[in-house]
């Protein structure tokens, strides 16, 4: 198989797909060394050393931020279509978010309540730079191509942050390296600034071959009417169109509740898994599985997608992440969350990448910022609700294993409401909308 033609079946064939899909390359290294695996256990044993509440301040930590974020996204979303200046957003909170990343070098033991304001920082950064990435997405591909250039994204994401990962965990596993000692700090600090460095160096492309998609305006809307003004009435506007984007926005509330799930398993897996009493080094290893079985998994379910659908493969996705919630409540051992790592691994980019991909699929390409900015507001819910029901259900049963119990039922709702949405139906609404625009 030629070079061309690979590229052309994981939908890398042009400059700006690549450039786009490098993002999540970027960025993924965030969610590997600062969300899942380096910073969670750095926060537990140095910054938050001897206190009792670590598992729940960091849900109330994770909850907040994404909160801030979910309640500003529709608008910024609305903001950057009647601008056309999603790069320039997207550009704002990649800087805050890096900024914090790198500020946390600067932590050190029993700076708690610092790094809590820095990790939450970062957080509302990566989340905001989502609502113009995602947004993006139906300028650059087309319609036949939104399912395997969004699985593209994620699976150079998860080669992305897999690689980082590997190298700051070899680096805080030799500190010798460094000429320091075992107990030193510094690698991993050393990591944060990596992670930001690295997010900042990789998103260079996108904002060099993707082009910003033109202002488009309604109907009813005026030239030279501010931009905020313009987004407040396309927000009204979106409320009142529910009714005809009926299968887009039930694909936002399964979405809303599976992915509580998933997003819950990502954030608070070591933790978890530390505080049932597994040794926290060796927790980072099958985090790294999880990125470099994901690579593969993601293409994968881009090609499934093709065959069965992406609604199918989704719910397929959904019932293996069901089975890998109760290997975890039940689990004892390293091996067991090497079990659990493996799973998560094989489905979590395609589902995540498949809703993305869906969702671009039933909305009018010409409102994708604001769509997305909805779109945001309850994937940022869905990193609120399940951390919360997690950290509730600990505090109600004094056990880290009942947290793990109504994610289960996340997901078997937003298998449930997924089965129930008409995807032909849901895209021809978005292409009567888009010719309707044509017609002026």
């Amino acid at each position: 198989m030629t070079q061309r033609r690979l590229l052309e079946r994981l939908a890398l064939h042009r400059p700006e797909l690549r450039a786009w899909a490098l993002y999540d390359w970027a960025n993924s290294a965030f969610f590997t060394t600062i969300v899942t695996a380096v910073f969670p256990l750095y926060y537990r044993d140095v910054l938050a050393a001897g206190r009792t509440d670590v598992l729940e301040r960091y849900t109330v930590l994770t909850a907040a931020s994404m909160f801030a974020i979910a309640v500003c996204g529709p608008l910024l979303g609305a903001i950057a279509d009647t601008s056309a200046r999603k790069k320039p957003l997207l550009a704002l909170f990649l800087a805050l978010g890096a900024g914090a990343t790198a500020a946390m070098f600067f932590l050190e033991r029993g700076d708690w309540n610092l790094g809590g304001w820095l990790f939450a920082l970062a957080n509302v950064g990566v989340a905001g730079s989502f609502v113009f990435y995602d947004g993006l997405l139906p300028s650059i591909a087309k319609p036949d191509e939104l399912d395997r250039v969004s699985t593209a994204g994620y699976a150079l994401g998860y080669l992305g942050g897999g690689t980082l990962l590997l190298l700051d965990v070899l680096l805080i596993t030799h500190p010798q390296w460094l000429g320091v000692a075992p107990d030193s700090t510094l690698p991993a600090r050393l990591s944060f600034v990596s992670v930001a460095v690295w997010w900042v160096l990789f998103s260079i492309p996108l904002f060099r071959r993707v082009r910003e998609p033109e202002r488009t305006l309604e109907s009813d809307e005026q030239p030279g009417t501010s931009s905020v003004r313009a987004a407040l009435v396309r927000l009204a506007e979106t409320v009142r169109e529910i009714p005809r984007y009926r299968s887009a926005f039930l694909l936002l509330l399964a979405m809303l509740i599976y992915g509580d799930g998933i997003n819950t398993i990502i954030r608070m897996a070591t933790l978890y898994g530390a505080d049932i009493g597994l040794e926290g080094k060796a927790l980072i290893v099958p985090v790294m599985l999880v990125q470099f079985v994901g690579v593969p998994c993601a293409f994968a379910f881009g090609w499934l997608a093709s065959k069965i659908g992406a609604k199918r493969a989704i719910m397929l996705g959904l019932f293996v992440y069901m089975l890998v919630c109760v290997l975890a409540w039940r689990m004892t051992t390293v091996a067991e969350f090497y079990l659990v790592a493996g799973g998560v691994g094989l489905v979590q980019g395609g589902c995540q990448a498949l809703s993305r991909s869906l969702f671009a699929s039933m909305i009018p390409a010409h409102k994708a910022g604001e769509y997305f900015g909805l779109f945001g507001i309850l994937e940022r819910f869905s990193s609120v609700l399940g951390p919360a029901a997690f950290a509730l259900a600990i505090q109600w049963t004094g056990s880290s294993r009942a947290g793990i119990l109504p994610l289960i039922a996340f997901f078997g709702v937003g298998a449930l409401l997924l089965s129930r949405i008409d995807v032909e139906a849901g895209r021809r609404a978005a292409q009567q909308a888009e010719s309707e625009l044509r017609r002026g």
